[in-house]
């Protein structure tokens, strides 16, 4: 469907693609891989044209249709939220708009002079509306719209009342009305709860053209690709099967590669060995310099994966709370006729892990901001524990860094007397190479800026985290590295995330809140799921 052939590219200093090549053929269902800033976003941007090759090349099919989706939602207002789905479709909503205005022009009495010309277009844009499904765009798109968590009240409502959350899933249930050849997908299970990205499964799964996607969610990927594309130092490597496949093969490649590794390292220790001793010797001189050349011709091997330094967040044990958190009692909770809780109960103990679940709209991040304190119940009681320490990562934290702000200006504006090397290893901690600490935030990437909150949250550890979607934007590596963080902290957490894998490997309770009532599940994610199945790992 298409190929890529000796890419090059380069962002200042940095090399992104150094002769990179690929092959992806039609009906390919693709993950994209690789760590945050390897440029995953970028090759998306060569392949629709947004950024431009330095050299190399990148070809199609002839007539080949794309279809780009990026979070970058732009301005959207003035219509319902079925009508905003049609504009965000591409051709077939400019198809429409077209037909319409021609359909206006057939009917006015002035033009009459013009219908030859007016009906010859008409026609050759009828032809291709039809072959665009344009006929039936407002039925898919109420479909896709209630895949996407949408009921009919909010279809019909006014699109600018909607936060920026549910305005993503307009744009991508708009770029899925496309049905291009070639779906390019940036992190679509963003902002989607566990039912929406079930049905987005599907959808792709059945979906007949080529997709090519990243998603930093270990179970959505593995059911829906069957391909592996991983941006390696600057090349493209593809690997056949789902994502745990790839992780199988690289450790399989990782164990072949440490025993070469290891076979040349103790060559080159032997051979300097018998070089040091014989070298000093007049009769012996010659043959230790020849046998020194030889060792510095010797393409050395890179040490394997599995040697290279492994991200790993470290979160010093925090001060002990009281064995009481966060007790409520009785919470009701409404936005004028929306109302989001009643009766709702809740007690954290030291030490729980706590999931928030639930329908997007549900109360999820409202509940965490009465915990926070930043929002009043209308009724009820909320007790706060003893000698309790709270830290937030809210959705938004990461917008409010200021933008001129280096990495390091972060923490130290936040920690003023600790010392410049303790911030510099927390961090190194987080990812953070001294190369990295002097670039502003308006250049970091998102999950960039996820690693540099959650550092700055965790220098000085709470006792009590409340995390809304911490996962939004961290990549595979960073996130399996903030989940063994977080599972090893002494303290307690209360979080939202629609990720399964984190869900399953950190919850010990779920709170779900539906239709304004809240349930308690124990035995952690997989006891909710036997209890209720829905959303568990084979789903």
């Amino acid at each position: 469907m298409f190929s890529i052939t000796d890419l090059d590219y380069r962002y200042g200093s940095q090399v992104i693609f150094d002769e990179a090549a690929l092959k992806v053929e039609s009906g390919w269902k693709v993950g994209l891989i690789g760590p945050n800033g390897c440029g995953k976003t970028t090759l998306f941007r060569l392949l629709t044209g947004q950024e431009a090759l330095e050299t190399g090349g990148i070809s199609y099919p002839n007539g080949a249709r794309i279809g780009y989706f990026d979070q970058k939602v732009g301005e959207m207002f003035g219509c319902d939220v079925v009508e905003q789905a049609v504009r965000c479709a591409g051709r077939v909503g400019e198809l429409r708009n077209l037909l319409e205005d021609l359909e206006h022009d057939l009917g006015d009495p002035d033009k009459l002079d013009q219908m030859d010309t007016i009906m010859a277009k008409y026609s050759g844009l009828q032809a291709e509306f039809q072959i665009l499904g344009g006929y039936d765009i407002e039925a898919r798109a109420r479909e896709v719209l209630a895949g996407l968590g949408f009921d009919k009240e909010k279809m019909d409502g006014d699109i600018g009342i909607l936060s920026g959350g549910w305005k993503m899933r307009v744009a991508l249930a708009g770029i899925l009305l496309q049905q291009p050849d070639i779906l390019l997908l940036d992190e679509p299970t963003n902002h989607l709860d566990l039912e929406s990205i079930l049905w987005l499964e599907g959808f792709i799964r059945d979906y007949r053209g080529t997709v090519v996607m990243t998603c930093h969610d270990h179970e959505f990927m593995n059911r829906v690709v069957s391909r592996i594309v991983e941006i390696d130092e600057g090349k493209l490597r593809i690997f056949p099967g789902d994502y745990d496949f790839y992780l199988a093969q690289r450790e399989l490649e990782d164990k072949q590669r440490m025993a070469k590794f290891e076979r040349q390292e103790a060559h080159v220790a032997r051979e300097m060995r018998w070089i040091n001793s014989f070298r000093a010797k007049a009769r012996m001189a010659s043959q230790a310099q020849s046998r020194l050349r030889k060792l510095d011709k010797l393409e050395k091997l890179e040490p394997p994966r599995s040697r290279r330094q492994k991200l790993v967040f470290k979160i010093p044990e925090p001060p002990r709370s009281g064995n009481d958190v966060f007790v409520a009692e009785g919470l009701d909770k409404c936005f004028g006729e929306n109302l989001v809780y009643v009766d709702l109960d809740l007690h954290l103990r030291r030490t729980e892990r706590w999931a928030v679940l639930g329908v997007n709209g549900a109360g999820k991040s409202t509940l965490l901001k009465i915990i926070m304190g930043d929002l009043d119940a209308d009724d009820g009681v909320c007790k706060r524990g003893a000698s309790l320490s709270t830290g937030y990562f809210a959705q938004h934290t990461t917008d409010l860094l200021h933008p001129e702000a280096s990495v390091i200006d972060i923490m130290t504006a936040e920690f003023p007397t600790a010392s410049i090397g303790h911030l510099r290893s927390c961090l190194a901690c987080f990812g953070f190479d001294p190369d990295d600490l002097e670039k502003r935030t308006s250049v970091l990437s998102g999950g960039e800026k996820a690693r540099l909150v959650l550092a700055r949250m965790l220098y000085n550890p709470p006792n009590f985290l409340v995390l809304d979607e911490p996962t939004n934007h961290l990549d595979v590596e960073s996130k399996q590295a903030l989940l063994e963080a977080l599972a090893n902290y002494q303290g307690t957490i209360i979080f939202v995330s629609h990720d399964r894998h984190f869900l399953e490997s950190l919850a010990t309770h779920v709170l779900e809140i539906d239709a304004s009532e809240a349930t308690t599940y124990y035995g952690g994610y997989k006891g909710y799921v036997d209890a209720t199945g829905h959303a568990g790992p084979g789903a």
